[in-house]
């Protein structure tokens, strides 16, 4: 699955970004648009956005790290503008001296947003009793990677990892895949019918009310590009699959890194 901002082609693919933004307005968890602070050509720049992608509903719109160019947020995903609307940057922004992803702090922020809006109610969670920490994991449930990481579940739990899982079916709503997640949702037992599932074993088919589409427009909103898409709890991606034993370490590493309060 491709980014919506293909680095090839940004006009067709600002157009996904204003079609993403449709699906955001039709979600529940749409966040509200916000102006997070003060741009040179924030006047400007929302012009330009509406040219070029007339229902995109701007989420947060703000001076970007580069001087003559403004950060522009919607449907969980940023781009840049020069102040005078006439060009369009999508990629991310590295500071040299650091080598830090100043971009990819402000997806994480996003990311956070939107996570909060996710309930339990909409997870299948594999937890130890007392966890360190908590990653929610995007899944599919016939890829090879989710089902490694899958087969790994308790070891993850033992690692003190709890997993909140979200359904993410590659090929789309209707397909396979995604009727296969339903019938695990609406299974008497979640959990099993998940491990059931990601071994390849049948699983009888059911339909109820379900979480399934709403968890797959919320990944298209976080942009990853392959399954099993992982993210901490405020919002960091940690990639795809880790063992349980470099999970737990890059858990730690992030957890060292932050600022003390």
């Amino acid at each position: 699955m491709k980014r919506p901002f293909d680095r090839l082609l940004l006009a067709v693919a600002f157009g996904c970004f204003a079609l993403t933004a449709c699906s955001a307005q039709q979600s529940s968890t749409a966040a509200k648009s916000s102006t997070t602070a003060a741009a040179p050509g924030e006047a400007t720049v929302r012009k330009a956005v509406a040219k070029i992608a007339p229902d995109a509903k701007i989420e947060s719109l703000r001076a970007a790290p580069i001087a003559g160019m403004t950060e522009v947020s919607a449907a969980g995903q940023t781009v840049y503008f020069t102040n005078d609307g006439k060009y369009l940057f999508a990629g991310s922004i590295i500071e040299v001296a650091t080598k830090h992803d100043l971009t990819e702090a402000t997806r994480a922020e996003k990311r956070k947003e939107m996570l909060k809006n996710v309930t339990a109610a909409q997870m299948i969670v594999f937890a130890p009793e007392h966890p360190k920490y908590t990653v929610t994991v995007f899944t599919d449930v016939d890829c090879a990677f989710c089902r490694k990481l899958h087969s790994q579940i308790a070891d993850y739990n033992k690692a003190g990892i709890a997993v909140d899982y979200l359904f993410f079916p590659r090929a789309g709503i209707g397909s396979e895949s995604y009727d296969k997640a339903v019938s695990v949702w609406c299974a008497a037992n979640r959990q099993q019918a998940l491990t059931d599932a990601k071994k390849g074993l049948p699983i009888s088919k059911a339909s109820c009310a379900n979480p399934i589409t709403v968890d797959y427009e919320l990944g298209r909103r976080f942009g990853f590009e392959g399954t099993p898409a992982i993210y901490t709890a405020d919002g960091t991606s940690i990639g795809g699959y880790l063992s349980p034993a470099d999970m737990r370490a890059k858990l730690d590493a992030l957890a060292a890194a932050k600022p003390s309060t």
